[in-house]
């Protein structure tokens, strides 16, 4: 059990093993002596559905007293000929002949209930459209005459995965809202050609308002209709398995919208149909309603919700967002977590930790190669350990304090006051018995208010400078701080790596989505591709950079051994330390560099393997590609006494070397 591994548990083992009963009686109670995977089907039941030569709809709205079927096909009126029938446990059906509906009609619910009623979308609609004059949002008939056929088996598990995330809608260079298919036939292309093998989708789930970047979700069956059709979601994802690349989405099950006639916000006219009532369910900064995942019925909706993904689309696993805020009652709002005893006090949500639990458990039951991974900044243990260990099984958390630091760094000092022995500690403090996955900057770095760290590094700047033909010492800094902060971080990773589309170029701007603050307008949410193939510019040389340690480090494997530090030299800014059979020497110094600087090292004969400062690279060539280095006997003063050998390189100033074993 993790108490047993971390001494710092033990005061909390009692707290863990009710922990993990509670998930276990929890486990029992849906699927008995069965498997989770067989247990959770609402949304076979639920919707709309094609039976032979009828269409069947059910609902559950326990606190309606009617419900109509309403749309094209009866001029949006309430008739008796398509109101719905009660079944029984607050279940509503009806049932109608084939001719009834098509493929492409438009339909709501109109739901009667106590004092009140309402159009709203029903629970689990698969498909909803928005009407572009309008932008009311109606669900949509989807019943194409030929169902898609897929044609590549799903990748394998992913135990250190490379992950390029992305979001569909901003992929495009063009100023609009880009598709699944333009994705599939320009970008996918050049994430296969990266070497990235893994990608995470966001915004995937229907959300009426496009600039919530997909984190206002309003129907969690429903693939998002601005992007394109479902058939043409699964053309992407099939093609990204045929290129060898998982694909993961970024799921919201931390929150829903407070639409009402969008979302599930008083579905059936009550305010805890599937959330906590009163103030506990409404989230204070989001203003958003929250999940009450102590209720079966809603657990049934959640977990239903992640096979479906997983069945519908061949989903190869998710990015859980918002971890925290579903953890902790007060949603971790204004807490640092410097206490062990906040992770198992009454300030947890218990609910929502049995429901993250059972649901690694099924997403693990359906695929046993699928990958989860935890958003939460709470670091609570245990989070990302095995359930069997008394863990809540999430196969990796987001390293989240890393782009935290490297943000510091920068703008709080400047590069002779980095402190080595510091970045190594803080990217490389994680649990042992836990993955984390590591980025230098994602999608939260890129937004409007924040900077990407090449702005950080270079600013006003990048309009001026970034034409190799132009001189200039701040764009030679950033470029050579760029590449180097990109690779330690994937070098020090605890297992999984992520970056965000556009990033590894060092895309010149920020993300803002359409709104009224800007005129509407698309100027910044795009990506500019381009200025990373014209020859001319310099963002093309840091794309090549990327696809290079993304490469060594996957023809490596080196991500299958922790990393060992060799030297944290204060004096000269040097960082050096092992990984597998490669050796990552980085000197900081933004003045000096230093010819056969001495460290202890694991004995052998290595070769240069990668160099930051090729020209390739936008670097100086001041290091010999290929160049053969070979171990002396005998201990250096200089480094990590384990080691009885001593190798010496030359490191030029803000440069960053690697070498591999020969």
């Amino acid at each position: 059990m993790i108490y047993d591994t971390d001494p710092y548990l033990k005061p909390f083992q009692d707290a863990i093993d009710a922990r993990h009963e509670r998930i276990a009686e929890a486990a029992r109670a849906f699927a008995g002596e069965g498997r989770l995977k067989d247990a959770f089907n609402n949304h076979l039941y639920y919707g709309l559905h094609k039976e032979g030569a009828q269409w069947v709809f059910r609902e559950w709205a326990p606190n309606a007293t009617r419900i109509y079927l309403i749309g094209e096909f009866n001029n949006w009126k309430r008739t008796s000929a398509y109101a719905l029938r009660p079944v029984g446990t607050g279940n509503w059906e009806i049932r109608l002949p084939e001719m009834f509906l098509h493929h492409g009609d438009l339909y709501k619910l109109f739901i009667e209930w106590p004092g009140g009623g309402g159009e709203r979308l029903p629970a689990y609609v698969r498909r909803a459209v928005q009407d572009p004059d309008t932008k009311v949002f109606c669900a949509q008939v989807w019943e194409p005459e030929k169902p898609y056929r897929w044609r590549n088996a799903r990748p394998g598990k992913r135990p250190h995965p490379l992950i390029y995330e992305c979001h569909i809608g901003m992929s495009s260079e063009e100023e609009k809202v880009s598709t699944f298919t333009e994705f599939r036939q320009t970008v996918l292309p050049r994430v296969a050609a990266l070497g990235y093998d893994t990608l995470q989708i966001m915004a995937l789930q229907e959300h009426p308002y496009y600039g919530s970047f997909g984190y206002q979700v309003s129907n969690f069956y429903a693939l998002s209709s601005r992007f394109g059709t479902p058939e043409e979601f699964k053309a992407l994802v099939d093609e990204a398995h045929g290129l060898g690349i998982a694909v993961i989405m970024d799921i919201v099950h931390s929150h829903s919208v407070d639409n009402e006639a969008e979302g599930l916000s008083l579905f059936d006219g009550r305010e805890d149909l599937y959330f906590y009532a009163g103030a506990q369910g409404r989230h204070p900064a989001w203003g958003s309603r929250c999940f009450d995942y102590g209720k079966d019925e809603t657990k049934y909706f959640l977990l239903s919700n992640c096979k479906f993904w997983m069945e519908e689309y061949h989903l190869d696993g998710f990015r859980f967002d918002g971890v925290t805020s579903m953890l902790y009652w007060d949603h971790g709002l204004g807490k640092d977590f410097g206490n062990y005893s906040l992770y198992f006090d009454s300030g947890v949500d218990e609910n929502a930790v049995t429901y993250l639990a059972l649901a690694n458990q099924l997403i693990h039951d359906i695929n046993p190669d699928a990958l989860t991974i935890a958003e939460d900044v709470s670091g609570m243990a245990g989070l990302a350990a095995p359930y069997r260990e008394g863990g809540v099984g999430f196969d990796f958390r987001m390293a989240m304090g890393v782009a935290d630091h490297w943000i510091k760094w920068i703008k709080e000092r400047s590069d002779d006051q980095w402190s080595m022995g510091e970045i190594w500690y803080e990217l490389t403090n994680k649990r042992a018995d836990e993955q984390t996955v590591s980025y230098a900057e994602c999608h939260d770095q890129a937004l409007v208010g924040d900077k990407t760290l090449i702005f950080r590094l270079m600013d006003k700047e990048m309009y001026t400078a970034m034409s190799c033909g132009s001189q200039s010492l701040i764009v030679d800094r950033g470029i050579a701080l760029h590449k180097m902060i990109r690779l330690l971080t994937l070098a020090t990773c605890g297992g999984g790596y992520l970056n965000f589309m556009g990033n590894e170029f060092g895309h010149p701007e920020w993300i803002d989505f359409p709104r009224e603050g800007n005129g509407w307008s698309f100027k910044y949410a795009r990506r500019q591709w381009s200025l990373s193939d014209k020859d001319y510019l310099r963002y093309g040389l840091l794309r090549n950079f990327d696809e290079a340690m993304i490469r060594l480090v996957k023809g490596e494997n080196v991500l299958s051994a922790p990393p060992v530090i060799l030297t944290a030299d204060e004096q000269k800014k040097i960082l050096i330390f092992s990984r597998k059979n490669c050796i990552f020497a980085f000197n900081f110094n933004p003045t000096d560099s230093f010819a056969d600087y001495g460290f202890s090292a694991p004995a052998g004969a290595y070769t240069v393997a990668l160099s930051s400062d090729e020209k390739s690279f936008d670097g100086f060539q001041r290091v010999v590609s290929g160049e053969r280095h070979v171990s002396m006997a005998g201990k250096c003063p200089n480094g990590n006494p384990a080691f009885d050998h001593t190798l010496q390189l030359y490191l030029p100033s803000r440069c960053a070397v690697v070498l591999k074993q020969i």
